[in-house]
């Protein structure tokens, strides 16, 4: 097996996480980037190659591209990144892999299904926590209820906290509302625009609509027509987004934006080891059909940064070995929906 990858963002919480681990499943990154000096750091650290490359500069990442089977990028916001990067890789014929949970970048990615094939590589965003328990829940209860016409898709996280990027595209995506699937196309909602209480198995918690990924993968997974994908919010949160209409416009102006991102980057990169190894992340989901019957499954798992870290490494490891399907793909329309439990720790239950 050819266990040499470029990892692209390397430098960043989760890809500083993924290099750390990598060795764990025999695999090899070069360790890809913008910042030198954090690249040379990390680089004598864990001992890796590194290059640095900006994406801005087509012709210099196609050369570099050219010299791996694969690249896991990991550099968000990926809506201002994934294109150029999946460009590249069309260009030199290099496997796509991305660990975003963006809609629209998951939408664009599709729309290049037909040009992956022709260059026989794979193009999967979103090998994540974004979106592989998710997409891996609705593909079994899809499979457990094939005539379902509604999806609900829930998760939270018991201890853990945001890294800079999770934040930064938050930041990046403040005042733009919420999204929903309804009748196989993508709607435009409120953020919040519906909560509930969510029993996850260990814990009941309040849960809101967000506009998660699976919007876009969970219905190329299973084709269920009616999606929504909600989180874990205080329902004081829930209660102040109802007058969102009036104050998204100054969310969405571009000093209000940056005031946040300077202050995120003041906060911790991101939970500490400590902080990962207590941490759970959770999984809720439900189906039902026209004839009003329901099934509801839970999951648990560790922390979704470490999630993340293996799940990535999980499938680059699979890529690598040759087990892939070309052109656009989803983490369990092309792995199945067991392929969380593939991870140390992960448990699931039908209630």
């Amino acid at each position: 097996m050819q266990n040499k990858f470029l990892l692209y963002g390397a430098n960043g919480y989760t890809g500083r996480l993924i290099a750390s681990m990598a060795s764990q499943f025999n695999l090899i990154p070069v360790l890809a980037g913008r910042n030198s000096a954090a690249l040379k750091e990390m680089s004598s650290a864990l001992s890796l190659e590194f290059v640095i490359v900006d994406l801005d500069d087509a012709s210099a990442l196609e050369a570099i591209l050219k010299k791996f089977p694969l690249v896991l990028h990991a550099a968000g916001p990926f809506k201002f990144t994934a294109k150029k990067m999946a460009q590249a890789c069309l260009a030199t014929g290099v496997h796509y892999l991305d660990i975003t949970g963006e809609i629209a970048v998951f939408e664009l990615l599709k729309k290049m299904d037909g040009l992956a094939k022709e260059k026989g590589i794979m193009m999967m965003p979103g090998v994540g926590f974004d979106v592989v328990p998710t997409d891996c829940m609705a593909k079994f209860l899809h499979e457990k209820m094939p005539n379902a016409t509604n999806l609900k898709l829930a998760f939270a996280t018991i201890g853990g906290k945001l890294s800079h990027g999770t934040a930064t595209t938050m930041a990046e995506g403040m005042g733009e509302g919420g999204a929903v699937r309804e009748n196989g196309k993508i709607v435009r909602k409120p953020l919040g625009h519906k909560g509930f209480w969510v029993d996850f198995g260990v814990k009941k918690m309040f849960v809101m609509t967000i506009p998660w990924g699976d919007i876009s993968t969970a219905y190329t997974t299973t084709s269920i027509p009616n999606i929504e994908t909600y989180t874990a919010a205080s329902p004081k949160t829930f209660s102040v987004l109802k007058w969102q209409k009036w104050f998204n416009w100054m969310l969405q102006l571009s000093f209000v934006r940056n005031y946040y991102k300077k202050k995120i980057k003041k906060m911790p990169a991101g939970p500490d080891e400590q902080m990962r190894l207590k941490a759970k992340s959770l999984v809720w989901g439900e189906v039902t059909n026209d004839q009003n019957e329901k099934i509801i499954a839970t999951l648990q798992g560790p922390e979704g940064y470490t999630l993340t870290a293996i799940s990535s490494l999980l499938i680059t490891q699979k890529v690598l070995s040759g087990n892939y399907k070309i052109g656009y793909q989803t983490p369990a329309a092309c792995y199945g929906a067991d392929l969380v439990l593939e991870i140390n720790g992960v448990t699931r239950s039908i209630n």
